[in-house]
């Protein structure tokens, strides 16, 4: 064996690394470039709004609420180790805002969006309707994966300002039911402690993850494998790839909007 092959293995790890972000960079930038060139299929992105953005919505709603709740339990313990309880309503609504709003709303939307839109391209390219779409003239590119990006990417700031109001509105209910705040006094400390950067950043987030998740599933479901095996890869890379992405950028965006 030669000294140098584990060296040779981690090489040939990281040019493949390399090729996948460069194929998902391309990817990307012609999904992007087909944004501006006519024609447009309004009919599959009114679909993909109403996938996307309605049907989501009950998942979104359920998870911020049940993190609300628990943030404002968890803030209040902590805060009463140092007499500091009455922080609870700005933080929870700060941390709504600004972090778990985005993130969770991107990472549900990640699991039920890029999962289904991968499964759905992929049995596509399986059976061969996309190679029938070449054949009728049809640009895949633009009649697939535009749609779907492009309603992701406006949809998910609507799904986080939602999940925003409930997810507040779940660290009320606890905070006025269970930690017994005064209803005036929580909604004053949240509305006084709560600027407008707050909010945008949150929203332009949300947009980035909405392109990040359709992007990832319209990738991965047309690069599907053949069978229903790669079919399944596909679905399973998509979510965790959509998943990973958000996580990382997140940190990237709050680098470039709160550092000092």
């Amino acid at each position: 064996m030669s000294p140098l092959q584990p060296l040779a293995s981690v090489g040939r790890s990281f040019l493949g690394l390399m090729a996948v972000i460069g194929r998902v960079t391309l990817f990307a930038g012609a999904t992007l470039g087909h944004l501006i060139r006519p024609p447009f299929y309004l009919r599959e992105f009114l679909q993909a709004v109403l996938h996307i953005g309605y049907f989501s919505l009950p998942v979104v709603g359920l998870t911020t609420l049940f993190t609300g709740g628990a943030l404002a339990l968890q803030i209040y313990a902590g805060g009463a180790r140092f007499n500091a309880e009455s922080v609870v309503p700005s933080i929870v609504a700060i941390g709504m805002v600004r972090e778990l709003g985005p993130v969770l709303a991107g990472l549900m939307v990640a699991g039920r969006v890029a999962a289904s839109i991968a499964a759905e391209l992929g049995t596509m390219k399986v059976t061969e309707q996309i190679d029938a779409l070449v054949t009728l003239s049809t640009n895949p590119m633009k009649y697939l994966a535009v749609p779907r990006v492009l309603a992701a990417t406006l949809v998910l700031p609507a799904l986080v300002a939602a999940g925003d109001v409930i997810g507040v509105m779940g660290g009320f209910l606890v905070g006025v039911n269970r930690l017994d705040f005064n209803a005036a006094v929580y909604l004053n400390n949240t509305i006084d402690f709560l600027e407008s950067w707050d909010v945008v950043s949150g929203l332009i987030k949300a947009a980035v993850f909405g392109f990040i998740v359709a992007t990832m599933g319209c990738y991965h479901g047309m690069n599907s494998g053949r069978g229903a095996r790669g079919v399944g890869r596909a679905t399973t890379n998509a979510v965790v790839s959509a998943s990973v992405l958000i996580l990382a950028t997140n940190y990237i965006l709050t680098e470039l909007f709160f550092s000092a």
